[in-house]
Parts: C-alpha cells; structure tokens; sequence
C-alpha cells in the first residue's frame, strides 16, 4: 500500500540508467494485471531510443519527460487476441497501473502519457514504433531515476464516496 500512495507523477530524472533487470520487474507487473476474461491481449514496447522517445515527445504535449527518461514502455492491447470486445482499454489501464507501481516500489520515477484517444498522437506513435494495424496503443510510461521529489498526497475525497445509491 505504502507505494499506492507514494506514487506521484514524476518527469524529471537522472542521467543514471535503469537496469535490465528492473525494467523486467515492471513489465512483469504489468502482466500480472488483472484483464477482461483472462483474455492477456496486452503487450508492452521497451523504448531505450533516444531519437523515438524524442520523436514521440515532439508530437506529444504533455511528454516532455521522455527527453530525459532513460527508457519508456508502451502499453499495448492487441485486438486479434481480443475474446471480449472493448476492454483493451481497461485491461491496458489495470497494466500501467501495476507498472507505475512498481516502479515506485524500486526506487524509480515514472508518469503516465496518454496516447488514446488523441488520433494525431496515435498515427505518431503507431508509425514511429512500427505498431500493427490491429494493436492499440493505450500509453506510455517513461521511466528513470528520479530527478525531483514529491511528497505524497491524500486524495480522498469524502464527498465523492456513496453508498448503495448515489
């Protein structure tokens, strides 16, 4: 719990390189993810490309980070391996989050970039990292040692808890 809630948006980073084998434990994370049906459609890019993470964040408004994360990971769903139609968006999401804590947990930093829904980042994306026309990009998490500190935030918000009915 204690990484649930230190987990915060992190978009500055080190120079230090992120090792193989952490990179492992999070994508391992993300495939323990729970996902519609036991369907596992998801599938995860590991991007160490300077050029590609600059390329994307070129196109991207919001993924600054990548210019000085050490390595990002896409997170996929592949919609030919799909039983269950149409929750590749929450089995993708279930990923990420598993990933984003992992990577708390081993002392990295992360944040979350939004790809889908936004067309012109996904015809980026897609053609940049060579994607199949059946597989979905959902996200990409940039990752690297952290650079900045933020402390963690309560964000529970009472008013917005309901019981039985709204």
């Amino acid at each position: 719990m204690k990484e649930i809630f230190e987990r915060r948006s992190i978009r500055k980073y080190t120079a230090e390189k992120v090792e193989k084998e952490k990179i492992k434990k999070i994508v391992k994370a993300g495939f323990a993810a729970p996902s519609c049906g036991n369907q596992r459609i998801n599938h995860f890019i590991i991007i160490k490309n300077k050029k590609i993470l600059n390329s994307i964040a070129d196109i991207h408004g919001y993924a600054e980070a990548l210019r000085e994360a050490d390595t990002a990971v896409a997170v996929c769903a592949n919609l030919e391996e799909e039983l269950y139609q149409g929750f590749w968006v929450q089995d993708c999401a279930a990923a990420a989050e598993n990933m984003l804590t992992e990577a708390v947990h081993l002392g990295l930093g992360a944040v979350w970039l939004g790809v889908y829904p936004k067309e012109r980042i996904i015809e980026h994306v897609n053609s940049i990292l060579e994607i199949p026309e059946k597989v979905k990009v959902l996200s990409i998490i940039s990752l690297g040692y952290p650079a900045e500190e933020k402390e963690a935030s309560d964000r529970y918000i009472e008013a917005k808890v309901h019981f039985d009915k709204w």
